[in-house]
């Protein structure tokens, strides 16, 4: 209340010492009168004629171009990378150092985002309760993780076109491999695996897949007989090849959400490219910015 009480004292100074210089026609014997400096009183005079009253309110100090303060361009980058690719403040940080030589902290970008009205994603992930103990292994090889994503797209006549992807992740590194095919089963999960052979870097001790059809008999023996342990994760417990799953909301929100799908060529092309940029550039949360061939490289150091 007292606060409020010499505030408003001091208004009605600044009111009395404008209306005074008005009427004797002399804004230096207004000042010498009530000993104000000629450069305060212009400071009123011009914020009385813009706002009126208000503008006499006394207001807190504000630095115009604040020391530490981020540049227009890396701003702009900010906003660019969260409209276009939806990224969170830890990864547009990352991004920013690794693509654009730009160090800045996390708490810059996001006070960014806050001042742009961006502080959320349009689309948040559904939260759901972990049943289950996280695990990492530190062995490249060790286990694999496989499952399928539907996908489901539409045509240049807009009919809508089903492919499915099917992914295979390493637990230790996040190295990934990756396969559209037209349809869903065991000859085209075999198929896959050994494209997955072919494409990672160091030996596989263990394949880790769900109970789906694609995964049975034909698939199992497969695997054996290619000298590696096929185990299924438990029923109804997806979060058990959690990494595979993750990586998969990945694709949809940093692949498939800018994709022009125009036929199956098109696509796997696309996703080839996908698949080098995931492993080779791509900044990894689970890695402190490093890309999974980076992690590769650490592991084997």
């Amino acid at each position: 209340m007292q606060k409020e009480v010499r505030e408003a004292l001091r208004i009605r100074f600044k009111l009395v010492v404008l209306e005074y210089a008005r009427e004797i026609g002399s804004a230096t014997k207004a000042c010498r009168e009530f000993e104000v400096s000629r450069s305060t009183f212009y400071d009123w005079k011009k914020a009385f004629d813009k706002e009126g009253k208000a503008g006499l309110v006394r207001k807190k100090p504000v630095a115009l171009n604040h020391p530490r303060s981020l540049a227009q361009d890396v701003v702009d980058k900010i906003l660019h990378l969260r409209q276009t690719y939806k990224l969170g403040p830890e990864r547009i940080t990352w991004y920013l150092e690794r693509y654009h030589g730009i160090k800045t902290s996390v708490s810059s970008v996001y006070r960014t985002l806050v001042r742009n009205g961006m502080r959320r994603l349009p689309k948040t992930a559904p939260r759901r309760a972990i049943h289950t103990r996280r695990y990492s292994k530190e062995v490249p090889g060790h286990h694999i993780q496989v499952d399928v994503k539907f996908v489901s797209l539409r045509n240049f006549d807009g009919n809508r076109v089903r492919r499915f992807q099917y992914t295979a992740i390493d637990d230790a590194t996040r190295i990934r491999a990756m396969k559209i095919y037209p349809r869903h089963n065991q000859q085209n999960a075999i198929k896959f695996i050994d494209y997955v052979i072919e494409k990672f870097p160091f030996r596989i001790h263990t394949i880790r897949t769900a109970r789906g059809h694609e995964f049975q008999a034909q698939f199992h023996w497969h695997v054996e007989d290619k000298g590696m342990r096929h185990v299924y994760i438990k029923p109804r417990s997806p979060q058990l090849n959690g990494k595979v799953e993750r990586s998969h909301r990945t694709d949809q929100e940093e692949f498939y959400q800018l994709l022009t799908y125009t036929d199956d060529v098109d696509l796997n092309k696309k996703l080839a490219e996908w698949e080098r940029f995931y492993n080779l550039d791509r900044p990894h949360g689970a890695f402190k910015g490093k890309t999974p061939y980076e992690a590769l490289r650490c592991r084997l150091e």
